[in-house]
C-alpha cells in the first residue's frame, strides 16, 4: 500500500491507548494526531469496528488514519467491546450496548486535550451502520 510521503501536518502515532467506559470496560484504540494537536487541539474522527486494530485492517488503517492526521484531524481506530484487544464480550452486531459504548467513546475523545471538542464518525459496512446508529442517539460532541 502506498502512503503519501508528506502531509501538511506532521503525524504522531500512538500505537495503543485505553478508553475507559463507565462500567469499567476498556476499549483498545490506536490514535494518530497532527503534531500540532498539543498546542492547537484538532477535531477528531473515529472509526469504531470489530476487526482488530493490530491485525485485520492494520495496513489500511496506517494509510487512512495517517492521512487524516496529516491533514489536521485527530484519528482514532477503536476496537468494539469484545473484539481485538478490547475488554468484554461481543455478542452480536449492532446491539444497544455497542451504540452506548460508541457514544462514550465520542464523549471521551471530545474531552481529551488534543481534541477541539468536535468529533465525527466514519465507516463502511459494520462501521458505517454503527456510525449511523450512534449518530441517531445525538451525542453532544458529534458533528455532522
Amino acid at each position: 500500500m502506498s502512503v503519501a510521503p508528506s502531509f501538511p501536518h506532521g503525524v504522531r502515532e500512538i500505537e495503543h491507548t485505553w478508553i475507559p467506559l463507565r462500567d469499567g470496560t476498556r476499549l483498545a484504540a490506536r490514535l494518530w494526531l497532527p503534531e500540532s494537536a498539543a498546542q492547537s487541539p484538532a477535531p477528531a474522527v473515529i472509526e469504531y469496528i470489530p476487526y482488530g486494530k493490530r491485525i485485520g485492517t492494520r495496513e489500511r488503517d496506517e494509510a487512512m488514519h495517517a492521512w487524516f492526521a496529516g491533514h489536521g484531524l485527530a484519528a482514532l481506530r477503536v476496537d468494539l467491546r469484545g473484539s481485538g484487544e478490547s475488554d468484554g464480550v461481543l455478542l452480536d452486531e449492532y446491539l444497544p450496548q455497542e451504540q452506548e459504548d460508541g457514544a462514550e467513546v465520542i464523549a471521551w475523545a471530545s474531552a481529551q486535550p488534543w481534541c477541539s471538542g468536535a468529533v465525527g464518525l466514519l465507516g463502511k459496512s459494520w462501521g458505517g451502520f454503527n456510525a449511523l446508529q450512534i449518530a441517531a442517539r445525538r451525542p453532544p460532541a458529534l458533528r455532522g
